[in-house]
């Protein structure tokens, strides 16, 4: 996606040779305009499969998740949760996700009610690495008895195996922007 790819040659910064620096305008400060154009681009590309829902996980997902939904028909977002919360009283599906960036375990949760059996579910994430938040996602899908009609991606690091893990299990992977490498601090960019 064009808009997305010069606000990260304009905008990005690499730390080291794998971590991205997109925080000015994806997940701390965020482009409201940019993200409404993300949504439609996801939408463009999922809309024939049909979503009923969009999925995410807490916290920088959830932006991308609600543009996206907006865009396919003002669809629900359901955002899976890291921490028990003293309001998730029911039954939950769980996953164990292994967070790239913040190099800890977390344990994903969504309430049972809000993944219906035989639901298609569109999964939306804002980067991928290694693929674990997105794998564990589609894990939340499965046990539900929904259908994952594909993954969204914002950012992807393509010098990480997220993609191929994903590819192998037989999720359908598009990637807004693609992050090749990272050269002296600058980040090295594809659609």
């Amino acid at each position: 996606m064009k808009e997305l790819v010069e606000a990260i040659c304009k905008q990005g910064v690499g730390v080291g040779t794998d971590v991205v620096k997109v925080d000015m305008f994806l997940n701390h400060r965020l482009d409201t305009a940019l993200y409404v154009k993300m949504g439609q681009a996801f939408a463009d590309a999922f809309l024939e499969y049909q979503p009923e829902i969009v999925l995410t996980v807490e916290a920088s997902g959830i932006a991308a998740a609600i543009t996206t939904a907006m865009a396919c028909g003002n669809i629900p977002v359901v955002f899976a949760k890291k921490s028990p919360t003293r309001n998730v009283t029911g039954d939950v599906y769980e996953s164990r996700v292994y967070s790239f960036t913040h190099g800890v375990e977390n344990h994903i949760r969504v309430d049972k009610e809000y993944l219906p059996k035989g639901a298609k579910v569109l999964v939306v994430d804002d980067f991928l690495a290694n693929g674990e938040a997105a794998e564990g996602l589609c894990d939340l899908v499965n046990q539900s008895g929904g259908e994952v009609i594909g993954v969204g991606i914002c950012v992807e690091k393509s010098f990480q195996p997220g993609r191929q893990k994903l590819q192998d299990l037989g999720y359908r992977v598009i990637s807004l922007a693609k992050i090749t490498g990272i050269v002296d601090g600058k980040l090295q960019v594809k659609e």
